[in-house]
C-alpha cells in the first residue's frame, strides 16, 4: 500500500519515479551482471556461449522481481537474491553469474546507471527552465518596478533584472551539474575490499570493459564501495538547485501578496479552488509547495555528508540512508523544476500595479538620486545625505510629496531647479546600467547554450 506522497504519485514526475522504482533498480543490477559476464568472456575467463546466455536472461522479464523478493525473504540478502534468480533462469551458465564480484560492485554501478538517467532528465529540465528565464529576462528588461531591501522600498529596478539574476544562477547550476556528473557517474568492479583479487589477472581490464559497456566511467581506485563524497557532492548540488527554486518561489509569493499584487501564479478561475471555506482566495499554492519541498531537500544534506565516513573498507551505514536520500533528492529536484517552469511560463504580471506601488513613498524612493545630485553641485556627500534624510523623514511624517518638501527647502532650491528636481525624481532616469546588464546576461547565456548544442 503506498504511504509516502512520492509513492502515491502526488509528488514527482512519472519518468523520474520510474527510474527509481523497484523493477528498474533490479534491471540496472541485472545490466551490471550481464556486462560482467560479457567482460569475463572478452578476456577468456568464461565461455562466450555462457556469457551470451547470461546476457540474454539478465532481464526482469526472466529474472522477475517477484522471484527475487521470494528468495530475499528466505536468505535476507537482496543482491544474493538477484544472483540466485538470474542463475536459475540461466541453467548451467548460471554458474558464472557474479564471478569474482562483490555486492557493492553491482549496487554502486547500478546506482550510477540510475543516476545517469536521472541527471539527463534534470539537465533537460534545467535547460528548459533557463529558456523560460531567458525569455522573461528579455521581455521584462525595461519593465520598471520597485526594488526592495529588508522588505522595504529601496530603489527602482526592472523586473527583467530579477529574471536575469535567476537565469545566471540557473546557468551556474548547469555548469556545476556537468562538472559533478564526471565524478558521480562512475562504477566499479573491484571485489571485496577493493583489491580485485577475485577477478583474476585481467581484473583491471574487466573493470574497464564493464564500465565501457555500461556507459559510465570506472573509478580510479576504491575500497569495497564507491566513495560517498561523490554522492554527497551530487545531493548538495541538487539541494542548492532546490534552494534557488525556493528563492524564486518566495519572491513570487511575496509579490502576489494582496498588499503588493504585482505578480501572480496562473489561476484557473473557472474551476480551480483556492480555499475550502473562503471562495475568494487565490493562493500561490504551487510556489508554496516548492518552498515546502525545499525544506525536505535541505534535510537530505546531513545524511549525505554522514555517509562519507565508513569503517575501514566497508560497512552498511550508507545503505539504508541512501535508499531514501538518493531517490528523494532526484525525484524532488526534478519535480520542483517542473513546477517552477510551469509557474514562470504562465506567470501573470501586473505592470500597472508595479508603477502604482512605486508611488507609495511619494517620491522618497529617489532620495539617493537627490543626494547625489546635490553632491554633484558641490555639497559635501555627508552633508547632502543628512539634509535629504531629514527631508525624507519630514515627507514621511507629514504624508506629503517628497518633491513638495524638497522645493520648500532653501538649501535644495539654491542648488537644484524645479526642472532638475523633476528629472532627479523620475525613476526611469535612475536605472543605471540595468538594461545593459540584462542584455549582456542574455547574450552570455545564449553563447553558453550554443556551446552546449542548444538553441538560443
Amino acid at each position: 500500500m503506498p504511504i509516502l506522497p512520492i509513492d502515491t504519485g502526488r509528488y514527482g514526475t512519472r519518468e523520474m519515479r520510474r527510474i527509481f522504482d523497484e523493477e528498474n533498480r533490479l534491471q540496472r543490477m541485472l545490466d551490471v551482471e550481464a556486462a560482467l559476464a560479457w567482460a569475463h568472456s572478452e578476456v577468456g575467463n568464461i565461455p562466450r556461449k555462457d556469457a551470451e546466455k547470461i546476457m540474454e536472461m539478465a532481464s526482469v522479464k526472466h529474472a522477475r522481481l517477484t522471484r527475487v523478493k521470494e528468495i530475499e525473504s528466505e536468505i535476507r540478502h537482496d543482491v544474493m537474491a538477484m544472483i540466485r534468480a538470474l542463475a536459475e533462469v540461466c541453467g548451467p551458465s548460471g554458474a558464472y553469474v557474479h564471478l569474482g564480484a562483490t555486492s557493492s560492485d553491482i549496487l554502486d554501478t547500478a546506482t550510477a546507471l540510475q543516476l545517469k538517467e536521472a541527471l539527463e532528465l534534470i539537465e533537460k529540465k534545467l535547460n528548459d527552465f533557463e529558456t523560460i528565464l531567458m525569455n522573461g529576462t528579455d521581455r521584462y528588461k525595461k519593465t520598471i518596478m520597485m526594488g526592495r531591501t529588508h522588505g522595504q522600498h529601496a530603489l527602482p529596478i526592472t523586473f527583467g533584472l530579477k529574471f536575469a539574476v535567476w537565469m545566471r544562477e540557473t546557468a551556474r547550476h548547469i555548469q556545476r551539474l556537468h562538472e559533478c556528473s564526471k565524478r558521480v557517474l562512475v562504477g566499479k568492479m573491484s571485489g571485496a575490499v577493493g583489491t580485485q583479487a577475485g577477478l583474476g589477472p585481467h581484473a583491471m581490464e574487466i573493470q574497464k570493459l564493464v564500465m565501457k559497456k555500461l556507459g559510465v566511467n570506472p573509478v580510479e581506485v576504491s575500497t569495497q564501495i564507491v566513495q560517498r563524497d561523490r554522492f554527497a557532492e551530487l545531493i548538495c548540488l541538487l539541494v542548492v538547485i532546490a534552494s534557488t527554486l525556493d528563492k524564486i518561489a518566495i519572491e513570487i509569493r511575496e509579490l502576489q501578496r494582496t498588499e503588493i499584487g504585482e505578480v501572480f501564479e496562473f489561476f484557473e478561475r473557472k474551476r480551480q479552488v483556492g480555499s475550502s471555506t473562503m471562495p475568494h482566495k487565490h493562493d500561490p499554492q504551487t510556489c508554496e509547495t516548492v518552498c515546502g519541498l525545499a525544506k525536505i531537500m535541505r534535510s537530505l544534506v546531513v545524511p549525505a555528508l554522514e555517509n562519507v565516513p565508513t569503517w575501514h573498507e566497508r560497512d552498511m551505514t550508507q545503505s539504508s540512508a541512501e535508499r531514501f536520500i538518493i531517490p528523494q533528492a532526484c525525484i524532488l529536484a526534478d519535480y520542483m523544476l517542473a513546477l517552477m517552469t510551469n509557474v514562470l511560463k504562465n506567470l501573470q504580471v501586473d505592470e500597472e500595479r508595479m508603477l502604482r506601488n512605486m508611488e507609495l513613498t511619494k517620491g522618497r524612493m529617489m532620495s539617493e538620486a537627490v543626494m547625489l545630485a546635490l553632491a554633484r553641485k558641490d555639497m559635501g556627500r555627508q552633508e547632502a545625505h543628512e539634509l535629504v534624510r531629514r527631508l525624507a523623514m519630514k515627507s514621511d511624517v507629514e504624508k506629503r510629496l517628497f518633491k513638495t518638501v524638497l522645493l520648500e527647502d532653501s538649501a535644495v532650491r539654491d542648488m537644484l531647479s524645479e526642472k532638475e528636481i523633476d528629472k532627479v525624481l523620475d525613476p526611469r532616469n535612475y536605472l543605471g546600467t540595468t538594461v545593459k546588464q540584462v542584455e549582456l546576461a542574455v547574450e552570455k547565456t545564449k553563447q553558453e547554450r550554443k556551446a552546449r548544442g542548444l538553441a538560443g
